[in-house]
């Protein structure tokens, strides 16, 4: 089978830096399926891995999480697919990737695809959606109708994460939702995704709340460079409240918190994967997310379809995920 990978961890202008190529086709077992994969998309982890994770000597590391395909076979545990099934899913993170024509993952973390959607459409959502739903119902303990007379507040709403944390927080909860663009393009992408006040990260995020008439909100949800304004989210976030991140490029001191009461939640939507008890919260919630898709009441964050599953254009893209200034997501499709 195709597909594309590397050998040496390496910047994306390197040469090898992803290549193609031809490796066996694995078999399903257990819980596993094997889906024939129509469409990749590209996130941020999928480029900190490529710089970063050196492969067992001789063997090349596949990347990949997000993905859109077709069951052709199904493992002996198997219950929730059957061949012939389209779904979509973001993988593992200890597992070989999606970028290949067929790729193993195990059921419990795969949801059916949006019929509505096309193929490149649907695999522009899994990771970020996942993301952004365990950050809300799981992390922040919100319910489905909470938020009432309260504000939400997204630093990075125009990123993968913010883009479908909006759009799931505006259809399932009550929240006044605020989130944050520098540029006019993503100030009107955000709007459109649902943000009723938008505010701009790169100045001061009191001044912003302030003018906005949110001051001390009882939850901000941190999704980009959080490193760099951790101390003015501490300093902002209400008394007894909570603060969702999902990176930090360096260590972050949350000790301002403690004489509010508030706490620091990570999220991280590989945990499940990893062999939690309860991983098949993944596959429930990826359907609920392809009901609320079929439904007209959410949409794919899909930007740009850069082009086939191949190594030159998946150079292409990882440059453009990089360069930390794409709204929305990109997608490659087929080989």
């Amino acid at each position: 089978m195709k597909a594309v990978g590397f050998q040496t961890p390496a910047a994306i202008d390197a040469p090898n830096a992803l290549v193609d190529l031809e490796l066996p086709a694995p078999v399903a077992t257990g819980h596993d399926i094997l889906v024939r994969v129509k469409a990749v998309s590209v996130n941020p982890v999928d480029t900190k891995v490529r710089r970063s994770a050196q492969p067992p000597e001789g063997e090349p590391r596949i990347l990949g999480y997000d993905a859109a395909g077709v069951v052709e076979a199904v493992g002996d545990k198997v219950t929730l697919f059957k061949a012939g099934d389209e779904v979509f899913y973001a993988g593992a993170i200890g597992r070989s990737g999606t970028n290949a024509e067929l790729h193993l993952v195990d059921e419990r973390i795969v949801g059916r695809k949006p019929e509505t959607l096309s193929f490149a459409e649907a695999a522009a959502m899994p990771l970020t959606f996942i993301t952004a739903w365990e950050l809300l119902f799981d992390r922040f303990g919100v319910r489905p109708g909470d938020g009432e007379g309260q504000a939400l507040v997204i630093i990075g709403g125009a990123g993968g994460v913010g883009s479908a944390l909006i759009q799931i927080a505006r259809q399932l909860t009550k929240f006044t939702i605020a989130a944050s663009a520098s540029r006019p393009e993503t100030e009107e992408w955000v709007r459109d995704l649902g943000a009723h006040q938008v505010f701009d990260h790169t100045k001061p995020l009191a001044d912003e709340l302030k003018r906005l008439g949110l001051e001390n909100p009882p939850y901000i949800a941190s999704l980009t460079h959080t490193a760099d304004h951790f101390e003015a989210v501490a300093a902002a976030i209400g008394m007894q409240g909570k603060i969702g991140v999902i990176e930090a490029d360096r260590a972050i001191d949350p000790r301002p918190l403690h004489h509010k009461s508030a706490s620091l939640h990570w999220e991280f939507m590989f945990a499940r994967p990893m062999g939690t008890p309860d991983m098949i919260e993944q596959h429930r919630l990826l359907n609920a997310v392809a009901d609320l898709v079929d439904e007209g009441r959410i949409r794919t964050t899909l930007a740009e379809v850069v082009g086939g599953i191949n190594a030159a254009d998946l150079i292409k893209a990882h440059a453009q995920v990089e360069s930390a200034r794409t709204i929305g997501k990109v997608v490659l499709e087929g080989f």
